[in-house]
């Protein structure tokens, strides 16, 4: 008995990874989160599907009754695989579940995914490290754990490039935060729906950017590789 850990990718379906396509195809059971595109569960056509996504401000499951079903279905199948958008540890509570199955003595394999953070900059062409320019980056959740007793986000980073992932919903108050250690005219590059038919490309300034039309999801891309891309959709 074993329990995959997924990643899916960031949106489009032809960026999952062969290896996680073959523990689909083998699966039993796939336990899946709210994916970019529904197609990837088209690899795992004889599997039992059990939808226990997320999004902001609605959850289908609480994160305790997710680890619960996931230990129930490992412990009557051979073959389960738990699908998260993008990657399994970037901001998708693999850990959590990973410690859950742990606890019960199962199994668990790992199988990475295209993280949203570099693979929706990168399908457009927008560097996040850029020789002369960005030699670092940070990624970081716009959106924390709002049970928490202090925040760990203080946006105070000195990386080149700051990559925000669910920042959307408080974009304001995130870039008013940002603008007391970045100059406010930084550029900011916002994908919305990124690798997906409907993508849009917003940019603007840290001043400026939050006063913008922005649909969720979307990532925000912070830095001077903005320019960078700019640069590269003129020529």
């Amino acid at each position: 008995m074993v329990v995959y850990l997924v990643g899916a990718g960031p949106g489009d379906p032809e960026l999952i990874t062969l290896k996680a396509v073959k523990a689909l195809e083998r699966a039993e059971v796939v336990i899946y989160d709210r994916l970019a595109n529904e197609e990837i569960l088209e690899h795992a056509p004889n599997a039992k599907k059990i939808y226990v996504g997320k999004k902001a401000g609605e959850h289908y499951k609480t994160q305790a009754e997710i680890n619960q079903i996931l230990v129930d279905e490992a412990k009557k199948h051979e073959i389960v695989v738990r699908l998260k958008g993008g990657d399994p540890f970037v901001f998708g509570r693999g850990g959590e579940e990973v410690l859950a199955l742990n606890e019960e003595g199962l199994n668990v394999e790992f199988i990475p995914g295209v993280t949203s953070a570099i693979g929706v900059p990168t399908t457009l062409g927008l560097p996040v490290t850029h020789r002369g320019v960005a030699t670092s980056f940070t990624v970081v959740t716009g959106h924390e754990d709002p049970t928490k007793g202090e925040k760990q986000v203080k946006w105070d980073y000195t990386a080149d490039t700051v990559i925000v992932l669910m920042g959307i919903g408080q974009i304001e108050e995130n870039t008013r935060e940002m603008m007391k250690y970045r100059d406010p005219k930084t550029p900011v590059c916002v994908i919305e729906s990124g690798t997906t038919p409907q993508e849009k490309i917003i940019t603007g300034t840290l001043d400026n950017i939050s006063k913008k039309d922005i649909t969720p999801p979307a990532l925000l891309v912070i830095g001077k590789v903005v320019d960078v891309y700019k640069e590269m959709k003129s020529n």
